[in-house]
């Protein structure tokens, strides 16, 4: 009750613009592979990301939201479904069956949306399986879409393209394939200029239909191998970046690992760890490969302007998960650290109050289908593990909740001020985030007191979660 009453008082406006629309609003929902918060509209001045900050000027930004796993297929599958779930990329597959048509866009399919998939919104690009992903009978997310897409081009199937650089080049070998390049051609030169083409055809035909739309875009870049069209990289030739924080590898139990992904490149026998002139590279080419899919928001919503859609569609920006770029001596996802949780979430809504304000408050991925559920007028379905950041919406300074994060080994749980990560063998690591220490100093020995009140907490979230609880 005294949550309906505050709806009613603070999410009036919002309330009320969503029933003086007969039909429902339309929801744009880009995913962004391996983005940090490394934007301008995230506090980071020497990224060119207009785009994006011209959203988040629309919008709310939330800049500590987490995902609930530092890997792709895992931290897709809780967007996607609103619910906890295994912890490695082929989730989707081995779970869906029992989620049917409750996910999130199956959800808005079951209630007279149209939802269409482009790019990289499951693990895998175009949302099948298969030996190249390409296999209509084995999709990730059986009935969730109306049609799910991905044009190929030069690469050949989705799995050349998850991998693809410039004119077609395919992953056979990554020790074959260079981590980064730069090449001087259109947008379309890399995969991601062809699934934004697709996705603008797509919105284009779906302005000309009476049903409202789910449209769901996947941008493969900044994910490995970084490769981006040359003019992206033009405002880093000069640029100066920040000095990377603690960029050791930590001492004690932790979920550090040897960047094997990154590692396995051709990266001409140099290794950023020891060698600042080619991690500064490997840097730059990180942000090239932002600016890209900067760009290509800008296209996606300038399209959406043109198309007098803005007015009525719910936009979503989601990062899947961070990037560690030699922060603990790691260069890749996969950890537990703030570095592959944290990641950017950006909610703009028609007639949103106190627009362009950011919220500092800490929220989930998980939070994301409920509060688009409520954004849009619908009841979510039952069982959903996240809570609706509508309050959040209504104002920035609204508190949020500890988020919880999972690998199959360990599991943590970040709040306002702390992260405590659990092992499986009974292994602590306590860091203070009001400290300048951050996650450098484990303080679980010295504090037992606060993590035991943090395990009591996390505990409390394991029960109801499928991870394999850490002891």
């Amino acid at each position: 009750m005294r949550r309906f009453l505050f709806f009613l008082l603070v999410m009036s406006p919002l309330l009320l613009l969503a029933k003086s629309i007969k039909q429902r609003p339309n929801v744009l929902l880009i995913c962004v592979d391996d983005l940090r918060p490394e934007l301008k509209c995230f506090g980071v001045d020497y990224i060119h990301s207009p785009n994006i900050d011209a959203l988040a000027a629309r919008g709310r930004a939330f800049h500590r939201h987490y995902v609930q796993a530092p890997t792709c297929g895992a931290s897709r599958y809780t967007l996607l479904t609103g619910r906890y779930g295994p912890a490695n990329n082929g989730a989707l597959f081995q779970n869906f069956a029992k989620i049917k048509d409750t996910s999130f866009p199956g959800w808005f399919r079951k209630h007279g949306y149209t939802t269409v998939s482009v790019g990289k919104v499951s693990h895998h690009p175009g949302g099948r399986g298969g030996r190249d992903w390409n296999e209509d009978d084995k999709p990730e997310m059986p009935g969730a879409w109306t049609r799910h897409l991905l044009p190929a081009g030069p690469w050949q199937h989705p799995r050349g393209a998850m991998h693809g650089l410039a004119n077609g080049e395919i992953r056979k070998n990554a020790k074959d394939m260079d981590v980064y390049q730069a090449f001087d051609g259109p947008d379309s030169v890399y995969p991601d200029g062809l699934i934004t083409d697709e996705a603008l055809k797509q919105m284009d035909t779906l302005a000309k239909t009476a049903k409202p739309f789910f449209l769901a875009v996947g941008i493969i870049r900044p994910h490995l191998p970084f490769g981006t069209p040359a003019q992206y990289m033009k405002p880093y030739a000069n640029a100066t970046l920040p000095a990377t924080p603690h960029p050791t590898r930590p001492e004690g139990k932790t979920t550090w690992h040897g960047s094997g992904e990154f590692m396995k490149y051709n990266r001409w026998k140099r290794n950023p760890n020891t060698d600042a002139e080619f991690a500064l590279e490997v840097r730059k080419h990180y942000a090239g490969c932002v600016t890209y899919a900067d760009a290509l928001v800008g296209r996606l919503l300038e399209r959406l302007d043109n198309l007098k859609l803005r007015d009525n569609t719910i936009i979503v920006l989601w990062g899947d998960h961070g990037w560690h770029l030699g922060e603990h001596a790691i260069w890749g996802k996969h950890a537990l650290f703030e570095e592959s949780l944290h990641s950017p979430l950006i909610i703009s809504a028609p007639g949103m109050a106190a627009a362009g304000d950011p919220t500092q408050a800490v929220v989930e991925t998980l939070d994301i289908f409920p509060t688009i559920c409520e954004l849009t007028g619908l009841k979510p379905p039952s069982g959903l593990n996240g809570q609706s950041l509508m309050p959040i919406l209504a104002d920035p300074s609204t508190k949020g909740h500890a988020a919880f994060a999972y690998r199959s080994s360990a599991q943590t749980i970040r709040t306002d001020t702390h992260r405590l990560i659990a092992h499986r063998g009974g292994e602590l690591e306590l860091y203070d985030h009001t400290t300048s220490a951050g996650e450098t100093k484990n303080m679980a020995e010295t504090h037992p007191e606060q993590a035991a009140a943090l395990i009591k907490q996390l505990l409390s979230l394991i029960h109801i979660s499928e991870p394999t609880r850490p002891y």
